[in-house]
């Protein structure tokens, strides 16, 4: 019993050691560790922030996180109104989960609803808010966001599969297409994009063009 209860802590302590190397080395989520370990197809090409263009990174902040340059890693007021939300409306909430919890999510934990990956979730978020940068934490994130249903993951992937061009050169539609389409990717298409994934997106632009300082901890005014 001793034996399982030191394997535990280190499994629970372990993303705070490796997070801080994060500054620098590229990392993969554990869904991409699945893929692989399955036999599935991961696509993914890594590219810096600087490659990507300005209006992805403001339209995902303007879908996913509205307070990213402000809050610590979580955002309680967001939390509130998930909570105080019924089980239907859930389903469809955005932001409740900041970009992030998503990092920490994606790195280090596992997909699905879960009381106790929420209760890992929480401190990850406040660490990696604490050791990276928030440059970093959004670079992290267009890198290994799962953005298309067959593997295609990180920005550089999202656009080539959607729009056969590359991250860089996206315009602020296609932007805030593919912002639309990371609650589900594999349901959801920016290659095709169906009407709700228009309209999310066209509000998204919208958003983005009244709130251009949303990004500013990125891309300082």
């Amino acid at each position: 019993m001793t034996f399982l209860a030191t394997v535990v802590v280190i499994l629970v302590l372990a993303p705070y050691a490796i997070a801080p190397f994060y500054r620098v080395v590229e990392p993969v989520s554990t869904l991409m560790l699945w893929r692989w370990a399955t036999g599935a197809r991961v696509h993914r090409i890594v590219v810096p922030l600087r490659r990507i263009a300005p209006a992805l990174s403001l339209a995902v902040i303007v879908a996913e996180d509205g307070s990213f340059c402000h809050n610590r890693g979580i955002d309680l007021g967001a939390i509130r109104e998930a909570l105080e939300q019924s089980d239907e409306d859930i389903g469809e909430a955005r932001g409740a989960s900041t970009i992030t919890q998503q990092v920490a999510r994606n790195l280090f934990l596992w997909q699905g609803r879960s009381y106790v990956r929420k209760a890992l979730e929480f401190p990850l978020a406040l660490w990696l808010n604490l050791v990276l940068p928030k440059r970093r934490v959004l670079e992290i994130y267009l890198n290994i966001a799962q953005w298309g249903p067959t593997g295609e993951f990180g920005a550089e992937a999202a656009a080539r599969f959607a729009y056969g061009k590359p991250a860089r050169n996206l315009s602020t539609t296609e932007a805030a297409e593919l912002a639309a389409i990371l609650p589900n990717p594999v349901e959801r298409s920016a290659r095709e994009p169906s009407i709700l994934v228009r309209q999310l997106a066209a509000i998204y632009e919208r958003r983005a063009a009244a709130h251009p300082s949303l990004d500013a901890c990125v891309y300082p005014h």
